[in-house]
């Protein structure tokens, strides 16, 4: 943090006061690294005071916060990102779906509308000297998430903060206040008022955590999930009234939390690795149970519940307003989530090209869905299906060797098609495409020679 002593002095020397805040002290704490690549300060100079200030130290600039009282910039001395914000409270008006931001003067006001404790501290670049009135120290000591005043007022002055809690208690593991699950239970539907957009965000967030569970237990037993994501709540039914095995809804939590975070960081999680779209699937890929569950002689079954989960799923992501791509790519792996149990009862080379087709871009993706959709406690049943996979996995690689598995089109293009058969453009082009590429699919790639002969074999026939 000595590094910004110089900003601070500029801001000291026109008499205003400049602290480093929230989440780059919180992690400087418990990590022990002071190098953040993000930092955030807090001032009580207004935003044309804190522009005009930060621009001398920046290679760059942006207002795109000013509204909230926010101005960035880019150092020139380490290429690191700041923000500094005047001091604020914000609540929402009425029935509004964003907060309404009052600046203020006082730092200890400002830390006390922060959200938790562990975020409510602050550190004087110029002393230097550690701010936590609300004594969020102890609590990060303790592993306790809890909020600097009245959890029900900031609530109702955000009332995204109950997401929140749920993300950072995952996050860090760390145990939640009985004030803060008292304060969400009391007021879960004031979520309602958050827009669509910024409770997927937050949802995104606490998906990519370490341990999701925590949150999304959290979110389920205070009602918030029911306010908008039903379908988890939802879950919780046995899958074996009989025997009562473990709910829907804890192999849920534990399908999530076996999917490994193990892609690059992006923009969107710059904290850490990210595999949002295989952790979503796995959120979504039982909700078509309850719709499907039926009792027969043979037990409880749950017959097309993957199909029926796919367009629950579609649903529920539109009105999260995810993107398309998104949308599709988590509901295709719903969809096909329990394509490879029918492996056992012994694929064919056709089998393998169609799995591998329908899987598309998401191969690697759906098959760590299924890896993770394992959670017995019966080791010879995991070690089983762990063997099947690896074997699927190999079947892929050689099939990969000898032809273009991942480009699986006729042997002949439309043209050539109208071509050989003297026709033009018609259903029938379809068809005989169609035609050449189940061939495609059944018996690999053949030459055009072979595929021209067979196609005047087939329109012969057809004729």
């Amino acid at each position: 943090m000595v590094e910004y002593g110089p900003l601070a002095q500029a801001f000291s020397d026109e008499g205003f006061s400049l602290y480093a805040v929230g989440g780059c002290v919180r992690d400087a704490i418990l990590t022990g690294n002071h190098d953040s690549d993000d930092v955030d300060f807090a001032t009580n100079a207004r935003p044309d005071d804190i522009l005009r200030l930060i621009t001398p130290f920046c290679t760059t600039t942006w207002e795109m916060g000013r509204a909230f009282g926010t101005i960035g910039g880019q150092l020139k001395s380490n290429r690191k990102k700041i923000e500094v914000t005047t001091f604020r409270s914000e609540e929402y008006v009425d029935h509004s779906r964003k907060p309404e931001v009052v600046f203020g003067d006082s730092l200890e006001v400002d830390l006390s509308r922060r959200d938790f404790t562990i975020n409510a501290m602050a550190f004087d670049l110029l002393k230097p000297e550690l701010i936590q009135p609300a004594d969020g120290l102890s609590d990060l000591n303790a592993q306790r998430l809890r909020t600097p005043i009245d959890a029900a007022i900031l609530f109702n002055d955000d009332p995204l903060r109950m997401l929140r809690a749920a993300r950072f208690a995952s996050r860090f593991e760390f145990e939640i206040d009985q004030e803060i699950e008292a304060a969400a239970a009391s007021m879960a539907d004031r979520i309602t008022i958050v827009s669509p957009e910024r409770i997927r965000v937050e949802l995104d967030l606490l998906m990519m955590t370490k341990r999701p569970s925590i949150g999304l237990d959290f979110i389920v037993r205070t009602g918030l999930a029911a306010h908008f994501l039903p379908e988890l709540p939802g879950l919780a039914l046995e899958q074996d009234p009989i025997h009562q095995h473990k709910d829907v809804l804890t192999h849920t939590y534990a399908v999530v939390e076996k999917v490994r975070t193990f892609k690059a960081p992006t923009e969107e999680f710059p904290e850490g690795p990210s595999n949002l779209v295989t952790r979503l699937a796995a959120l979504f890929h039982d909700v078509g149970k309850p719709k499907t569950r039926a009792f027969t002689e043979n037990g409880v079954s749950f017959h097309g519940h993957d199909h029926v989960g796919a367009r629950m799923t579609k649903k529920r992501m539109a009105a999260l307003k995810y993107s398309q791509q998104m949308i599709d790519d988590v509901a295709l792996l719903v969809e096909l989530h329990l394509r490879f149990h029918t492996y056992a009862m012994g694929w064919s080379d056709a089998a393998v090209r169609r799995y591998v087709r329908d899987a598309g871009h998401l191969l690697e993706e759906l098959n760590e869905l299924t890896r993770c959709d394992c959670t017995t406690r019966n080791r010879r049943k995991a070690q089983e299906l762990d063997r099947r996979m690896n074997e699927l996995e190999v079947r892929i690689a050689e099939l990969r060797e000898q032809e273009d598995l991942d480009s699986q089109r006729p042997a002949l293009t439309g043209d050539q098609v109208m071509g050989i058969l003297n026709i033009t453009p018609s259903r029938a082009v379809g068809e005989a495409l169609n035609f050449l590429l189940a061939i495609r699919h059944e018996e690999g790639e053949i030459s055009e020679e072979e595929a021209t002969t067979r196609l005047l074999a087939w329109w012969q026939e057809r004729s």
